[in-house]
């Protein structure tokens, strides 16, 4: 990196404040896989004024800006990540008015669809398991028993990578199945607008309710996880032909394909990344040799191998 570390760190306590701006931070800190090495600079920004100047900060001086929700979807390798790491969970506000919800980038998905059922609003049951952030739905496009945030989404605030602020109507960002154009366009999430329907109290917490115990019945949440590795391919079930092949229970260090559900991929025993990418490339290439179907993984896998 051209400039030096302390010249960064200064530019950043002149946008932020310091208990904001941390040094050498472990990302395993911040990831639901506790996978992770540091990262440079990881700053948690408190406004979309701040999160604008970090940007224009990162392009002006050419530092490597990387965006990191609450780490469901994302496996970050043992080298940690360069530059700056931006984690925007204070940035959480959640708020309804009428049949409109209009949630911040670093609330959780799961409270927005809590929010919803507060106001007696309909359309984001599928998100009460989904263990995301807002931003984090957008990224990706998250989706759940049937139910997808292109569904319900209105409109979205984003900054560019040069620091300008957009509002975008949902059609812009191009969202289908588990992706959008937020991560080529460089966006940076920061509210978004969901726009429901008036239903019953009841009737939105029993869905609710049986898809929590679905969710809770069903997925390994007792361990560390990234969630659902794979992708459904056309035509299968990843869970089913991971299990088909044998592969459940089968470990590479701490990283186990979960006895529980085989499409999961759990960290039992303090696992690095290393093995965790290890043992998704086994089950890739398992699957392949046995049933001919290509798994793409769902999971992001971002940073630096170990020095």
């Amino acid at each position: 990196m051209v400039n030096s570390h302390e010249h960064i760190y200064q530019a950043l306590l002149a946008i932020t404040s310091e208990e904001n701006v941390l040094l050498n931070e472990p990302l395993k800190k911040h990831t639901y896989t506790h996978l992770g090495g540091p990262a440079d600079f990881f700053v948690t920004p408190e406004t979309y004024a701040e999160v604008q100047e970090i940007m224009k900060l990162a392009n002006k001086e050419h530092i490597p800006f990387t965006l990191l929700g609450n780490g469901s979807n994302l496996i970050v390798k043992d080298g940690g990540i360069r530059g700056i790491v931006m984690n925007p969970y204070k940035l959480n506000k959640i708020e309804t008015t009428g049949t409109t919800l209009v949630a911040q980038s670093g609330a959780r998905i799961i409270d927005a669809s809590r929010e919803a059922l507060a106001a007696k609003l309909t359309g984001l049951e599928f998100a009460c398991g989904i263990p995301g952030s807002v931003g984090g739905a957008l990224y990706m496009n998250a989706g759940a028993y049937g139910g997808e945030v292109k569904d319900v989404l209105q409109s979205a605030i984003v900054v560019t990578r040069e620091g300008e602020l957009l509002e975008l109507q949902a059609e812009d960002l191009d969202l289908s199945y588990r992706t959008s154009n937020i991560p080529s366009n460089g966006y940076i999430v920061l509210e978004a607008t969901f726009l429901l329907q008036i239903g019953n109290y009841e009737e939105i917490k029993a869905v609710m309710d049986d898809l929590t115990f679905k969710r809770e019945s069903k997925q390994p949440l007792e361990y560390p996880s990234c969630g659902s590795v794979f992708k459904r391919p056309p035509g299968y079930f990843a869970g089913k032909l991971i299990q088909d092949s044998g592969l459940q229970g089968k470990q590479i260090g701490g990283a186990q394909v979960s006895l529980k559900h085989a499409g999961f991929i759990v960290n039992i025993a303090d696992a690095t990344a290393n093995e965790y990418i290890d043992l998704i490339h086994h089950v890739q290439d398992t699957v392949m040799k046995n049933f001919g179907v290509r798994l793409e993984r769902e999971v992001r896998i971002i940073g630096d191998d170990q020095q």
